[in-house]
């Protein structure tokens, strides 16, 4: 039995929890989280990176400065418009995202959101190990591969899975340290 199919899923998984997590905001700047914003650009949504320098002078600060100045009224109107929590600072030139203090109610907010994507991050990949088990028992049935086979597959698809849920938890830890310690 071919278990790429498996680890890709998986693999998807979690870096699509490692994306989110990114755009969590703890404190610290962090560029990512202007990832799913669109600017309008002459007709097009584009995102933020590919119209502007984002930079980050400093640990609570990023500097988007726009290539073309004609767009940094509409660059300030979408942030505005997302659910990133922080005003804009327009200077005409370029815009800052100074990024508050993380008080300790917050930390802990932002700490249980983590833990709860990470949770539904866990489910997704039970659920793929769910129906890698359940294809090759079907398998087995249609007697494509014999009982013991289907023994190995589903240790292997289990092996998989511990190390896919390992990896999920060493993300969250390294996250839960980067938001605990600011």
């Amino acid at each position: 039995m071919d278990y790429t199919e498996v680890k890709e899923k998986m693999n998807k998984t979690i870096s699509v929890f490692a994306e989110n997590l990114a755009e969590i905001r703890a404190g610290r700047a962090n560029p990512a989280i202007l990832n799913k914003i669109m600017v309008d650009y002459y007709g097009v949504p584009t995102p933020i990176s590919q119209v502007a320098g984002i930079s980050v002078p400093e640990a609570r600060l990023i500097v988007i400065q726009p290539w073309d100045a004609n767009i940094l009224k509409e660059i300030e109107k979408e942030i505005l418009k997302s659910d990133i929590g922080i005003n804009p600072n327009n200077d005409g030139k370029v815009i800052r995202l100074a990024f508050p203090e993380l008080n300790e109610e917050r930390r802990k907010e932002i700490v249980k959101d983590i833990r709860k994507m990470a949770e539904d991050a866990k489910v997704g990949i039970r659920n793929i190990r769910r129906d890698a088990i359940e294809s090759a028992r079907r398998q087995q049935k249609d007697s494509e591969i014999t009982e013991d086979e289907l023994k190995v597959a589903e240790d292997e698809i289990q092996k998989i899975t511990d190390k896919s849920v390992e990896e999920i938890d060493g993300i969250l830890a390294n996250k839960e340290k980067e938001v605990t310690s600011i």
